[in-house]
């Protein structure tokens, strides 16, 4: 069987090194395999999840630097699962909202079981307000990186956003998606200047070459990043150090990074946009 084409759903100028040296080659190695066996990227979903729910058992007891390995170990099988799930569904054109649900119903679970299972070892009241609010950075920064890519992905294939959509489905999935495309009414002028150039390729081009420096800035928001920041915090033998970080350092770079994401799209919106990347965006697409 001929191994399937990358399917290019993401740009890898934007990624976490760990996603296209590790994670992302192992999902794609898999693909063929789950094809061929008819595996749904739901069943991939709820194997992650499986996963997920095996690494938080471990960092129970992360007072064992081994116990700690074994999360991260199974956290990295989990962000793999996370990783086909979507190739699948891409592949077999089988993409839904239920699908999309689910996985990040299952994303979420799995932090959520990581969050609880810390706290509960942990076992003091100051540990579980700091996990508390870890969690609610976390949700919020998450949502609103994951509203940054799908902006940064759209508007690189030259496609300008005509409305600010209404977010539809559960209610869960329109409280994330609500928080995920609040930034859209404050990006609408963008969105206007995009939609009227006269080549939108090559303006989608040229915002994009201009926006990597800041996105790459925002991958840091990843799950990746909070993956191996848990194992090493437990492995210093303080899980608090996670719980901090998601707070202080991340929560910084998610505001740091949707300021000066808005500074990229107001040079654009102003006429500011550097015209050499314009230029030379126009004489690559001639």
């Amino acid at each position: 069987m001929t191994p399937p084409p990358r399917d290019g759903s993401r740009d890898r100028r934007i990624e976490d090194p760990s996603n296209l040296y590790l994670i992302h080659p192992a999902s794609h190695a898999l693909l063929p395999l789950a094809l061929r066996h008819g595996v749904s990227a739901n069943a991939v979903s709820l194997a992650g999840l499986a996963c997920g729910t095996v690494a938080a058992f471990a960092y129970a007891q992360w007072h064992d630097p081994l116990m700690a390995l074994v999360g991260l170990a199974f956290s990295v099988a989990w962000l793999v699962a996370d990783g086909l799930d979507g190739m699948i569904a891409r592949a077999t054109r089988t993409a839904s909202a239920l699908g999309r649900t689910l996985d990040g119903l299952c994303d979420h679970g799995v932090f959520a079981l990581i969050y609880l299972s810390l706290a509960y070892t942990v076992g003091t009241a100051g540990g579980w307000a700091l996990a508390i609010a870890a969690g609610a950075c976390h949700a919020v920064q998450s949502s609103l990186y994951e509203g940054e890519r799908a902006r940064f992905h759209r508007r690189a294939r030259g496609e300008a956003l005509s409305s600010v959509p209404v977010p539809t489905g559960p209610w869960l999935v329109r409280v994330y998606d609500s928080v995920a495309g609040s930034v859209d009414r404050i990006s609408m002028p963008f969105e206007r200047r995009f939609g009227v150039a006269e080549d939108r390729a090559a303006f989608g081009a040229a915002y994009a070459a201009a926006a990597v420096p800041v996105m790459r800035l925002q991958s840091l928001l990843t799950a990746n990043v909070r993956v191996w920041t848990i194992c090493l915090a437990c492995l210093i033998g303080n899980p608090r150090i996670f719980w901090l970080v998601e707070i202080g350092p991340l929560s910084a770079i998610c505001l740091i990074g949707l300021i000066r994401h808005r500074r990229v799209e107001r040079r654009f919106v102003h006429g500011q946009a550097p015209h050499s990347i314009l230029l030379s965006s126009e004489q690559g697409h001639s």
